[in-house]
């Protein structure tokens, strides 16, 4: 049994940002492989978006396993996108036309397969893939520091929240989002006992 977990962001501004993609190829337990990449930059011109990247995720994912002849085999593919799962499985429709495009390469690459499930899970089991595409956006953004933080800049974390993340031992990047350090602080205070909070 093959199971590929994908994932895509778009930060630190949606749509707009820094889209990059992220997926893992698991048979049984084994790690057969993994990849991480950039779409596009909204500053510079890309038209992006969080559903772009998790349509390219999914997309290069499936492409890895046809160049590596696992067409034959029974392919579970998880994803942490409600839309993107349910629009490949007929039950929502795709009304962007940008979506569009990416919703039929993808749909031209499974029925390549002989057997291939695709299943919605939440974020929590497809932290691996989460992890990988914010790698690649970690890493994209400190490759080109100057120009990320006068583009970005004012969607990047307050000094507010990083000092918050300290205070419970977490050291944010330097790049992390509003949107990001602010999930992580509500996750954090959801799970702290109330005597805390």
């Amino acid at each position: 049994m093959i199971t590929v977990y994908f994932d895509g962001l778009c930060e630190p501004v949606n749509p707009g940002g820094v889209a990059t993609y992220g997926f893992i190829v698991y048979r049984d337990h084994e790690k057969l492989y993994e990849e991480a990449g950039v779409i596009g930059v909204g500053a510079l011109g890309d038209d992006v978006t969080n559903n772009v990247a998790e349509y390219t995720a999914l997309i290069r994912a499936l492409e890895w396993l046809i160049r590596n002849g696992f067409t034959e085999e029974h392919i579970t593919v998880k994803g942490d996108s409600q839309l993107i799962i349910r629009q490949m499985q007929g039950i929502y429709s795709v009304r962007s036309p940008r979506l569009l495009l990416l919703h039929r390469r993808a749909k031209v690459l499974t029925s390549k397969f002989k057997s291939l499930k695709l299943e919605w899970v939440p974020r929590e089991e497809n932290a691996e893939a989460d992890a990988l595409s914010r790698k690649a956006y970690l890493q994209f953004m400190r490759e080109h520091a100057d120009l990320m933080k006068d583009r970005y800049g004012r969607y990047l974390a307050t000094e507010e929240q990083k000092a918050t993340l300290k205070k419970v031992g977490i050291t944010p990047d330097p790049f992390i989002s509003r949107w990001e350090a602010e999930r992580i602080i509500r996750r954090l205070r959801r799970k702290a006992p109330r005597s805390n909070r």
